[in-house]
């Protein structure tokens, strides 16, 4: 099947997409993914590349031909709904500067448990499934790209004891950087607003692809 030129850039947009959260793939694993041809998948990659939102490195697979596979770059990321806000990090330079980095973390903090606050009166009080489904809601509404999962559903009803959510940017990278203990903050508030126990499985500051949450109720 031939693309059309307003077909492509929603086909980018979707590679874009998938790449954010798988990590990486292969042009096959992509043409199969979208079924389309490996030959228009590759135009596309090319393009993507080009414009600086791709990058690929050559995996060695056995004793076959090597494999491109390709991830984002930090361009491709920062064009995604992800809207870094530079204003915040300068103000929060500036704070440090004025008060110390110490009052900044007290003031991040109460921040955070502000937020979780917000979130557990418009989150409710269901069942831990609803709960984890409206939070993932409300994140994404913020621009967050979340998704959430039952682990081990029950095959009755698919409710289960514990659920992943994912998330797959972060829209206060850029303050994570600088001020890493709001990351700390942010599983914090999870706890707060689900009220129950929250791990963390992945973490892009490790540069992992995702941000990762495993939710528990509180034994």
């Amino acid at each position: 099947m031939t693309m059309t030129a307003t077909q492509n850039p929603s086909t980018k947009d979707d590679i874009l997409d998938f790449l954010l959260k798988r990590g990486h793939a292969t042009a096959q694993e992509l043409a199969e993914h979208f079924a389309i041809s490996p030959q228009a998948v590759r135009r596309h990659l090319k393009d993507l590349e080009e414009e600086g939102l791709i990058q690929h490195q050559v995996v060695q697979a056995g004793m076959g031909r090597p494999q491109h596979t390709y991830e984002l770059s930090q361009k491709g990321r920062e064009r995604l709904p992800a809207h870094y806000d530079t204003f915040a990090l300068s103000l929060l330079d500036t704070l440090a500067e004025t008060v110390g980095k110490d009052q900044v973390r007290d003031i991040l903090r109460m921040q955070w448990q502000r937020k979780a606050y917000e979130y557990r009166q418009k989150i409710g009080a269901g069942s831990l499934q609803e709960r984890v489904a409206k939070l993932v809601e409300l994140r994404q509404a913020e621009g967050y790209m979340a998704e959430w999962h039952p682990v081990d559903p029950n095959p009755q009803d698919g409710s289960a004891s514990s659920y992943i959510i994912t998330e797959y940017n972060c829209a206060i990278s850029q303050i994570a950087e600088t001020f890493p203990s709001v990351c700390g903050n942010e599983l914090e508030m999870f706890a707060l607003a689900l009220q129950c126990k929250v791990e963390r499985t992945h973490w892009l500051v490790n540069g992992e692809h995702r941000c990762g949450y495993l939710v528990q109720e509180n034994v």
